[in-house]
């Protein structure tokens, strides 16, 4: 069986997806509203269809949450995701950011999550957040600035936006 049956047409042409990944995703396995969709998406990342992303501030993120997120991010396979470095880079497109004001400096976390992806060439980033991530003017102020600093474009989607069923 083809393991890219049921992949959005974002990710046609790609292999296994690069997609980074927040805390919310962890947190929505334990959600009753978020549950399906979060876990969904995690089986196909165990199953090797989907390369997670994480940074630092987001390992803090589910190291501070409460047990129960901490079990479905520490109980993945080791090999289904990869932690990318926050460098210099990527502080300074944060700033970038938040000089621009797509979001501000509270919530720093959300914009370094998105310079860390942008940074490291993700394919998406794939989050429950939208307050401040997967939402329409936010999308197009990170990209506005990736663009200004010679960066690509980036997809913020929900977790059920990667499989074309779920699209919503």
């Amino acid at each position: 069986m083809d393991p890219r049956v049921g992949f959005a047409p974002r990710f046609a042409g790609i292999e296994r997806p690069r997609i980074f990944v927040d805390n919310s995703v962890f947190s929505g396995a334990r959600d009753p509203g978020f549950a399906a969709g979060s876990t969904r998406f995690l089986d196909a990342a165990e199953a090797g269809q989907i390369e997670l992303l994480i940074s630092a501030a987001v390992r803090r993120e589910i190291d501070d949450a409460p047990k129960n997120v901490r079990k479905v991010f520490y109980g993945l396979p080791r090999a289904c995701w990869k932690e990318i470095e926050i460098t210099d880079e990527v502080f300074a497109l944060r700033d970038a950011y938040i000089e621009a004001r797509v979001v501000t400096w509270n919530h720093e976390a959300d914009a370094t999550h998105v310079a860390a992806a942008t940074v490291a060439r993700a394919d998406a980033i794939v989050s429950w957040n939208q307050t401040e991530l997967v939402k329409a003017n936010k999308i197009r102020g990170f990209n506005r600035v990736n663009r200004l600093k010679g960066y690509g474009e980036l997809d913020i989607i929900k977790p059920t936006e990667v499989f074309l069923d779920e699209m919503a």
